[in-house]
């Protein structure tokens, strides 16, 4: 069955517990949401890494990579977006593969480095709204 990128990305974001009004909100702002998110679990993560308390480590860090993979690269238009989306594609997987890395080592850095590479993505993003950028998916 199809579901379509809006309802992933909103159920993506549901997922990791954070209230708002989702379903009123623009492919545009839902995304900003979901970086807010993506920020909030990383930062999350890092403070429980440095408490010692491994099970909520491990969910922030899973909620970061379930916000990469199914609300951020899941609805990348790879066959009409150019070298954007790949680049995204690309950069979103090796985040996951870093945080991947963070949480089975304990890896600060790891977790700070994913921080540190999304954030110009981010403010990217930000500065782009009301333009409708090509390299995702149309919203169904």
């Amino acid at each position: 069955m199809f579901t379509s990128v809006k309802s992933r990305a909103a159920n993506s974001y549901q997922k990791v517990s954070i209230d708002s009004s989702v379903d009123m909100a623009d492919p545009h702002k839902l995304v900003c949401l979901l970086f807010e998110a993506l920020q909030r679990a990383i930062g999350s993560a890092k403070l429980f890494m440095q408490s010692g308390d491994i099970p909520n480590k491990c969910k922030q860090i899973g909620n970061a990579v379930r916000i990469l993979e199914e609300g951020l690269k899941a609805p990348l238009d790879l066959k009409n977006g150019g070298d954007i989306a790949a680049n995204l594609n690309d950069l979103y997987e090796y985040c996951v593969g870093r945080l991947v890395f963070a949480n089975a080592r304990n890896d600060e850095s790891a977790l700070d480095e994913v921080a540190k590479l999304i954030e110009p993505v981010i403010s990217g993003w930000k500065q782009i709204e009301g333009k409708g950028p090509a390299y995702l998916r149309p919203v169904q």
